[in-house]
């Protein structure tokens, strides 16, 4: 058996690297090919050297471009891989233009695909990611649900049970494999009170509005609780607020941080406000309340659970949900398995593979 890991950015590299841990613990044959969506030391290379992974066999260098261009280059450049390797699998990760062109290469050139964190759903097509995992969701062979609130979305759909296995989500293996090494990184703010802040989506960052008043409702935060609030930027979101001339008078913005120090702030906390999925799933897992800075998430257990809640992007609705979260029991359960989903993962690619060799 080959196995191909197809990723992008930095969320993919986090949660790939448990299973590309199993793979070289299990000494099955692999390759990573990356598709440079990311490419900044800051959320590319960095992740690599500190998860001690192996370097990408392959890179695209793909950059940004629209969602055309991004994914046509990637489709182009991934399948001339694989028809020069032939893996047995391709295995892709979450929502990404990377894993919409991987899913589309492999189903194209005829290799088994494997969709890593399959049947989330926002229930809201106009977001790009949205489109992303319902046809990568679509297209697999097989799907590994996270939660069985992600098989049901996928049995709703059609999609055949028996494709469909629950593992648990690689992000908690992650978390719980990095948290030590994150204890042993000196961090700048990591011993006083704060609350974190990420905001990158695209239908936050790319409208004036609801940028602006995002914005405002951090500061109506940082104004009622004067607890500091420390925003590492993403260069999308910091070059949209100075194209759009938000001012950030009172919210402490530093440079993107690696996946290990990012951790150790996500764990110190006091409250996490976040238009990220990965973000909500490892405060969940860390215990830290959260605020979504959305109307719909497509990690809905974190909201079942206690752990989190919608805020949406009105100023108000942001302070009121951040006095609501401030003084929650952190006694919830983690939806989101045991940490042992790449295993799991591994063991069925493996038994599958046996099984059609036969």
């Amino acid at each position: 058996m080959k196995v191909a890991i197809v990723l992008g950015t930095r969320p993919e590299i986090i949660k790939m690297s448990p299973i590309v841990r199993a793979l070289e613990e299990r000494g099955i044959e692999f390759f990573i090919l990356h598709t440079g969506q990311h490419y900044s030391y800051n959320l590319d290379q960095v992740f690599f050297e500190q998860l001690k992974l192996p370097r990408p066999k392959y890179n695209l260098r793909v950059g940004s471009g629209t969602h055309a261009e991004e994914t046509g280059k990637m489709m182009m450049g991934i399948e001339k891989v694989l028809f020069e390797e032939k893996p047995s699998i391709v295995l892709v990760e979450g929502d990404t233009n990377t894993v919409l062109a991987g899913a589309l290469a492999s189903v194209k050139v005829g290799v088994t695909l494997g969709h890593v964190e399959a049947g989330l759903r926002s229930f809201d097509r106009s977001m790009p990611e949205e489109i992303n995992r319902v046809v990568a969701d679509h297209v697999s062979d097989i799907l590994f649900a996270p939660t069985e609130v992600a098989r049901v979305n996928l049995l709703k759909e059609g999609i055949p049970e028996e494709k469909i296995f629950v593992t648990g989500n690689t992000i908690v293996d992650a978390v719980y494999q990095n948290l030590q090494l994150a204890e042993s990184i000196n961090v700048q703010f990591a011993d006083d009170d704060y609350f974190l802040v990420t905001v990158h989506r695209q239908e936050n960052t790319d409208n004036p509005e609801r940028l602006k008043s995002i914005i405002e409702g951090l500061k109506l935060v940082r104004e009622y609780f004067g607890t500091p609030i420390i925003y590492p930027i993403h260069p999308r979101a910091l070059k949209r607020i100075k194209e759009y001339g938000i001012n950030m008078e009172g919210l402490n913005l530093i440079e993107p941080l690696d996946y290990l120090s990012f951790l150790k702030l996500e764990g110190k906390a006091k409250l996490i406000f976040t238009d990220s999925g990965g973000v909500q799933e490892e405060a969940c897992i860390l215990k830290v309340p959260c605020v979504t800075l959305r109307y719909n998430t497509e990690r809905p257990e974190t909201v079942e659970v206690g752990a989190n809640v919608l805020a949406g992007t009105e100023p108000n609705s942001i302070l009121e949900k951040a006095k609501i979260m401030i003084n929650v029991d952190k006694d919830w359960r983690n939806p989101f398995g045991d940490g042992e989903a790449a295993i799991k993962i591994i063991n069925i690619i493996s038994r599958i593979e046996y099984e059609q060799s036969r």
